[in-house]
């Protein structure tokens, strides 16, 4: 993904912030953000892994700017790595206001998930397909 153009793709998720959502100056809060991220890598690792993926870190999240209270939210994701058993995910969030066309980035970090099997172990997942 690139750094200052929104990905033409679909987003893994689209969300409009609410008031529930933000503090009482109408930011959206961080960790709502972080949530939204986290259940987009989570959807892209798990669909890779054929079944079950779980969060075991988040590497260098950074806050580019603001969201506000009635802002378009979308993620998006895309896999850069696989080990034997991790995933590594890029993910970026923009923000659009619902009266503009254009996006702004607010958001990246890379999640990292293992594939677990139904005994909550580690298991293999497929490489990473050119």
């Amino acid at each position: 993904m690139q750094n200052d153009v929104m990905p033409t793709c679909q987003p893994a998720i689209r969300v409009t912030a609410m008031p529930a959502n933000a503090n009482v100056y109408g930011d959206v809060f961080g960790g709502w953000l972080m949530a939204q991220m986290d259940l987009a890598a989570s959807s892209v690792a798990s669909l890779h892994a054929r079944g079950r993926a779980v969060t075991i870190s988040v590497e260098g999240m950074s806050f580019h700017r603001p969201v506000f209270v009635g802002d378009e939210v979308s993620v998006f994701g895309r896999l850069i790595k696989v080990g034997r058993s991790s995933m590594h995910v890029e993910v970026e969030t923009w923000a659009r206001d619902r009266h503009s066309d254009e996006g702004l980035k607010v958001t990246h970090a890379t999640f990292v998930f293992v594939a677990v099997g139904p005994d909550r172990r580690p298991r293999p997942v497929a490489p990473l397909e050119n």
